[in-house]
């Protein structure tokens, strides 16, 4: 059978999982009567809650004789780990774009990568029957965004198609029949080449592994493309490392094989299919599986490097283990190197105690998603504020930089234009009308200054703005740049808050706790309205008398909380603060618990 092997690159939210549904649907993967769900490629529950995709994942379907393998392929940068690995396993891209928004920054991030491997793009115009959708405006900029990075001719020469996921259809025209998808099918069968590894399969067996999961009935599995050769269940292969020591040698289990949205076993494993090989124990992503009489690996595709680090501790506050039944740095440590070994972009480092472990990757996102699913499994941890990593060029300290493009109400253009250019140090490169009384505003704005910053924007904007970054480059260091400015409300008692105490308290600035809840010396319930820090007492009740006086009973109302989300939380805190992570609660605190050791310790620095 014919194969074809195709990523599916899109900005968040701009269609790409519901147009694989509807791939999925209309190439017969599904019976009649069979039950499907929405997004049926976002597997997990925060990608589900989240309408994210965080995991790259493959699928396979068949159209008039030829397989098509699917790769669905993350849309944020924070992820952009899967994306590089994910590439290199096929022979051309899909490139979605939102008729209204154009390509957006992450469209930017990974259709980069696809361009320097030389895949030459379909570009689908989705949801052009939105009222608010420019189909054309969206092919130019599209174009002018290749030329930008570099493509080649043929890559310039790209194929437009025009869709609405949502409605299943797609045509080469923008008046077309508007039916199903049969156009797009053909297209990705007669533009994108077969796999050219498809010649080499007398050759001795090869495959560069890029994804690595576990199966409770098989074990350790390892997902890429065969590059050359054949290999069966049963067959002795060895595994070597990147810079070709040998890892292991071990024999084939299983080769499993994508059919729709499950794997099925299959005999033997050909030259230019993508497949799943069981039965190691030790190997992993990049690594190359291969014949035992060869010994060069396959060049891996180099991984972007961390620009942001985390630290990742156990809960020491007075409510630690009342929740999770994880909690000691052992198990912590082992959760996280095994995250490593599964995601090339982070990175895991011992500090000097033992106890709190740095964890480096792509952005607050990665880093968010990795905690929710640790506290999700049981973990309680203390986590700290992000740091951005700093590297030496030619003795001169250099920082990260962070490309923001803002879709903003032309109203709160000012104070956004104002925010990022003055205390957090960006550089306004771009400024355009963006229709229906928008401005689109382009910055490169450090990253530390972009730390905490998106719950200020969207307070700034009413909500309204639309916020996206990605990495941009390295810059010399541009100094100081100011963190939070006001300052917090932190408990000097061990108890359960009180109503009345928090109503009093109210006047001093906006409450993070309601009433009744666990509190603690040294945690933070609430922020300060001004610059300073004010320790409070939030268990102080109303002092009772038998004398009856006017305006004794009066009921008090509390306003509602400010509930921080887990990224609003980290992004939150100061250098001298942390997050405490449970299962069930997310809350602030300073380091130092005991207000006399804070004061001791002040004193002593004075």
């Amino acid at each position: 059978m014919d194969i074809r092997n195709i990523a599916i690159i899109a900005h968040v939210d701009h269609g790409k999982t519901t147009l694989v549904d509807e791939l999925l649907k209309q190439s017969g993967v599904y019976r009649e009567n069979e039950a499907t769900t929405e997004r049926a490629m976002d597997s997990n529950d925060i990608e589900r809650e989240r309408g994210i995709t965080i995991l790259a994942k493959c699928t396979s379907v068949e159209w008039k004789g030829t397989r098509i393998n699917i790769v669905d392929t993350p849309g944020h940068a924070d992820f952009g780990g899967e994306v590089e690995r994910i590439l290199s396993m096929v022979d051309g891209v899909v490139l979605l774009v939102d008729a209204a928004e154009g390509p957006m920054p992450q469209t930017k991030f990974v259709t980069s990568k696809a361009l320097a491997l030389g895949l030459r793009p379909i570009v689908v115009v989705n949801k052009v029957d939105k009222p608010d959708g420019e189909p054309d405006r969206a092919v130019d900029e599209v174009f002018d965004l290749f030329a930008a990075l570099e493509a080649s001719d043929e890559q310039l020469d790209f194929p437009v198609m025009f869709a609405s996921g949502r409605a299943g259809w797609c045509d080469a025209e923008l008046d077309g029949p508007r039916k199903n998808l049969d156009a797009l099918f053909d297209l990705i069968v007669n533009h994108v080449p077969m796999p050219k590894q498809i010649e080499r399969k007398s050759e001795p067996f090869q495959m560069l592994a890029t994804t690595l999961s576990a199966d409770p009935f098989i074990g350790r599995i390892l997902t890429g493309r065969v590059e050359a050769g054949t290999c069966k269940a049963g067959d002795t292969i060895k595994a070597l490392s990147r810079d070709g020591s040998k890892i292991e040698q071990f024999r084939v289990s299983k080769i499993l094989a994508f059919r729709g949205l499950s794997q099925s076993a299959i005999d033997v494993a050909e030259a230019g299919d993508i497949v799943t090989v069981a039965g190691m124990t030790k190997a992993t992503v990049a690594d190359t599986l291969c014949d035992p009489a060869l010994d060069i690996p396959i060049p891996a595709q180099p991984i972007d490097p961390p620009t942001i680090t985390v630290t990742f501790g156990i809960n020491d506050s007075p409510l630690a283990g009342k929740d999770g039944k994880k909690v000691q740095s052992r198990v912590i440590r082992d959760r996280l190197m095994k995250e490593a070994e599964v995601n090339v972009a982070i990175k895991i480092a011992d500090t000097p105690g033992g106890d709190a472990f740095e964890v480096s990757g792509r952005g607050e996102l990665q880093m968010g998603v990795l905690i929710e699913n640790m506290r999700r499994e049981g973990f309680e941890l203390s986590i700290s504020r992000p740091q951005v990593i700093f590297r030496e060029e030619d003795g001169q300290r250099m920082e990260p930089v962070e490309e923001v493009t803002i879709d903003v109400d032309d109203e709160y253009t000012g104070s956004v234009v104002e925010k990022l250019t003055g205390p957090r140090k960006g550089e306004l490169t771009e400024m355009k009308p963006a229709g229906a009384g928008k401005t689109r505003i382009i910055a490169h704005v450090p990253s530390r200054g972009l730390i905490g910053y998106h719950g200020e924007f969207l307070t700034d904007t009413r909500g309204s703005g639309v916020l996206n970054r990605i990495f941009h480059g390295w810059t010399a260091y541009k100094g100081a740049i100011q963190g939070r400015r006001q300052g917090v409300l932190i408990s000097m008692e061990n108890g359960s808050s009180v109503a009345f105490a928090l109503w009093n308290l109210e006047e001093r600035g906006k409450m993070f706790i309601g009433a009744q809840e666990a509190v603690y010396t040294g945690m933070i319930i609430g922020e300060h309205s001004r610059d300073n820090d004010l320790e409070v007492n939030p268990l102080k009740g109303k002092k009772l008398t038998n004398v009856r006086a006017s305006g004794t009973d009066e009921a008090v109302r509390l306003t509602t909380p400010v509930i921080m989300s887990l990224e609003q939380a980290i992004a939150y805190i100061d250098d001298d603060e942390l997050v405490e992570v449970t299962p069930n609660a997310i809350r602030l605190r300073k380091r130092y618990l005991d207000p006399h050791e804070r004061k001791r310790q002040a004193r002593a620095a004075s």
